[in-house]
């Protein structure tokens, strides 16, 4: 058969070379079929059955993801078992069957095709997602229904590259690791649960590759290059020949890379930053000092919140940033209070829909609301700050009266818990995270009231640019060498050094190495990042003279264009570690 390409998006970086294992791409199609109403009764007991039937086998899944993948990932299904509970929903289809009186598979279908129709058009990456729950939670319910089994993919005997029209997150999670190589899918994005499950399980992944389902043939040799977003069928010798060398060579600087581990984030000439990691549970901390971390630059701590039916308390809150403390102990831990609004999902909180989120209640602005809440997470901060290694950040904020109100906040809970003989971190640092332009450019005014500053460039450059991060049609545009971005990030690290606070970035910036380079000569003290890129970054700064980046970063201030910056940096990336330009698909 003769070679073709096929370009989607690269999901998960790397290269995988072997056989395509079609998989369950086509929909279960309910027959439709006309009932008496003496059989409605019957039916709903068939629906109720299948609902429990379903439940349970998305529970054992949970609890299999749990062991394999941790419980982050095993939070996923959280999601699913609201669907299954969902009590509008589940009346939605008995009221249809008793309404239209047709058999309970083909009603089940076309309501759930109703909700999935509803979240798939909302213009959210998040809530868009729930359309994906919705649609993995069907097929099982209908299975259930039609007595059928689906396709066991857990019992593989030889490495496989599941291509697929999508993948839920259980078919995902469930796949036999070491068989599975590689995924390919017709539909998805960056932020679907296949590329996040791919990337947790190191497999080269490319989505929305349109409809490479129907046209590879199982068992036909495919290669995968999920750093280039490119999947190449029958490849010829040429093509394979090339892509085998570059799949070896990869694996040899992944190697190298994490030799790396127990080594400082240290220059040619000596100069010390942090490498921190960016973390959301207390169960994601042992990978990132696995990756060579120096401590957490970014606990999340939204996850509380999210695709649950109650609001967490203060003992919960705590025993969770207590123990992320104690696992990092003697490093140090930022815990970034709640920011919740924009792209992440609320579920008892009753928040209305705001036509920009981005831009609306959200993160401080909401706390400084709900100082209920805001004061029971500062609290349990506090308190899990006893043994000296936490320190607090507060999200969004955009103007020196916002951060005086937090820090008021926050010493109302330190004399609460002193009242109450709660210990807790007296000299515990305070930080804010700069990620609006009014916080860049009064970054002078804000750092005579914190401590340290965290720059959150996703937000930055989304804000400074006027580009929805998320919006295909003009990605192009978002762009972190941009002129007004490196001035920004320089004005504010020269605004906290100039008031004797250190600077840190938390944002995906700083975990790219060619930016690296420039965030290095600029002096940035701190880099937090995804604890995968950790050896990445680790490499860099390792690589480089302090001169050198100081004379990067003087020069790029100076440019007038991206691509002139673009070009400087990937020429000194390729002088001190071509192998990263490789790894980073710049071949």
């Amino acid at each position: 058969m003769q070679e073709r390409v096929f370009r989607g998006i690269g999901a998960s970086p790397g290269v995988a070379i072997g056989k395509a294992f079609i998989f369950d791409s086509e929909e279960v199609v309910a027959i439709k079929r006309r009932i008496d109403a003496a059989q409605v009764p019957l039916e709903i007991a068939r629906f109720e059955d299948a609902l429990i039937r379903t439940r349970q086998e998305i529970l054992q899944i949970q609890d299999k993801v749990s062991e394999r993948l941790g419980a982050a990932h095993a939070k996923i299904f959280n999601a699913h078992i609201l669907v299954i509970e969902d009590r509008s929903f589940i009346e939605d289809v008995i009221k249809t069957i008793e309404r239209d009186r047709f058999n309970i598979e083909y009603v089940f279908q076309q309501v759930s095709r109703k909700y999935e129709e509803i979240f798939s058009q909302i213009e959210d990456d998040y809530l868009k997602e729930r359309a994906s729950d919705i649609r993995d939670v069907t097929r099982r319910v209908l299975h259930n229904l039609m007595g059928r089994k689906r396709e066991d993919v857990g019992r593989l005997t030889e490495e496989v590259i599941i291509v697929a029209y999508d993948l839920s997150p259980s078919d995902t999670a469930l796949m036999h690791q070491e068989k599975v190589i590689s995924f390919a899918t017709d539909i998805g994005a960056l932020t679907s649960h296949t590329a996040i499950l791919a990337r947790s399980l190191k497999a080269p992944a490319v989505v929305g590759l349109r409809d490479i389902s129907r046209k590879v043939k199982a068992g036909e040799t495919l290669i995968v290059d999920g750093t280039g977003g490119v999947v190449i069928a029958s490849p010829s010798r040429a093509t394979l020949r090339e892509y085998t060398h570059v799949r070896t060579r990869l694996r040899v600087i992944e190697e190298r890379l994490v030799s790396l581990k127990d080594l400082p984030a240290e220059t040619l000439d000596g100069y010390r930053v942090s490498l921190a990691a960016n973390i959301e549970l207390p169960e994601d901390v042992p990978a990132a000092f696995a990756q060579g971390a120096d401590g957490i630059g970014l606990y999340r701590t939204e996850f509380f919140y999210m695709n649950r039916r109650d609001i967490p308390g203060e003992e919960e809150q705590f025993e969770a940033y207590r123990s992320v403390a104690e696992q990092a102990y003697p490093h140090s831990v930022i815990i970034r209070t709640l920011d919740l609004g924009g792209d992440k999902f609320l579920s008892d909180l009753q928040v209305p829909r705001e036509m920009n989120p981005f831009l609306g209640w959200r993160a401080i602005r909401f706390c400084l609301e709900r100082t209920d809440l805001f004061k029971m997470q500062l609290r349990a901060i506090l308190r899990a700050s006893a043994r000296g290694n936490v320190k607090v950040m507060f999200p969004m904020i955009s103007g020196v009266d916002e951060l005086v109100r937090a820090r008021g906040i926050l010493d109302e809970c330190a004399g609460e818990l002193r009242k109450g003989g709660k210990e807790f971190d007296k000299k515990i640092e305070v930080g804010a995270m700069i990620e609006t332009p009014a916080a860049a450019l009064t970054a002078d005014i804000l750092a005579t009231h914190v401590d340290f500053f965290s720059i959150g460039t996703n937000d930055l450059i989304q804000y400074s640019l006027a580009v929805d991060r998320v919006n295909e049609k003009i990605a192009y545009l978002y762009e972190p060498r941009h002129p007004a971005i490196l001035r920004l990030i320089h004005q504010v690290i020269t605004a906290g050094h100039r008031e004797n606070i250190w600077v840190g970035m938390c944002g995906e910036m700083a975990g790219e190495p060619s930016l690296a380079l420039i965030l290095l000569g600029m002096g940035l003290d701190e880099f937090s990042v995804s604890a995968v890129s950790i050896p990445e970054i680790k490499k860099i700064i390792r690589s480089v003279q302090l001169a050198d980046a100081r004379t990067l970063a003087e020069e790029v201030l100076t440019y007038t264009s991206i691509e002139e910056t673009r070009a400087r940096c990937k020429r000194l990336l390729l002088k001190v570690a071509p192998e990263l330009v490789v790894l980073k698909g710049e071949r």
